[in-house]
């Protein structure tokens, strides 16, 4: 249960993609105007993240290592990113053309996300810290962090727009419209999930 916990904490709010590691920088600042966009973009590197994950960490596990090809992880990995992204595409715009247009660019962008290969590397690497000593990283334990790695993403997506969404009923100096209020809004945003790794 300690385990679970920990990496519940570590992957939302402590290593948080966004706000600590600062993966996924261009769809948090293209895609945060409107809830609804960033809400389906959150959940769509939620879903990549997640089958990333469950494809990659078997394959580097017990086919790249095995076989002594693992310094070609990230050449293996950006393949089947790629392809899961193409394939999450398909459906996006099948059940919602409304989400597919809104996401524009930053949909096939998702293939070259660092934060959906940061999860993917991160996973197969040491993980002790978060773990455990003594707790040997597994496909279970690496598919949860990869899922709650996702859900925190989501999260500060959500809180980045509906802060972008509030201050669009306020005046806000012409010097700061726009792009360098986004920026002191996601430093401040940055700045509150610190606090959690003093905790």
């Amino acid at each position: 249960m300690a385990t679970f916990i920990a990496i519940v904490l570590a992957a939302v709010l402590t290593n948080n993609f966004i706000t600590v590691k600062t993966y996924g920088i261009c769809p948090f600042l293209g895609v945060s105007k409107k809830s609804s966009s960033a809400l389906g973009m959150g959940v769509a590197v939620t879903v990549v993240m997640v089958l990333a994950t469950l494809v990659t960490y078997p394959i580097y596990t017990y086919v790249m290592v095995p076989l002594g090809i693992d310094f070609l992880e990230i050449i293996f990995f950006i393949f089947i990113i790629a392809s899961l992204v193409q394939m999450l595409e398909v459906v996006i715009r099948k059940i919602s053309p409304s989400l597919y247009n809104a996401m524009g660019v930053y949909l096939p962008l998702i293939t070259t996300n660092c934060a959906v290969l940061g999860v993917a590397e991160l996973v197969i690497g040491d993980m002790t810290s978060i773990l455990g000593e003594g707790v040997a990283m597994n496909i279970g334990w690496a598919a949860l962090y990869s899922l709650f790695a996702g859900l925190g993403f989501t999260l500060v997506m959500l809180i980045m727009s509906g802060m972008r969404e509030k201050l669009n009923y306020y005046k806000t100096p012409k010097a700061i419209t726009g792009f360098p209020i986004a920026m002191v809004t996601a430093c401040f945003i940055c700045m509150a999930f610190t606090v959690f790794s003093y905790i």
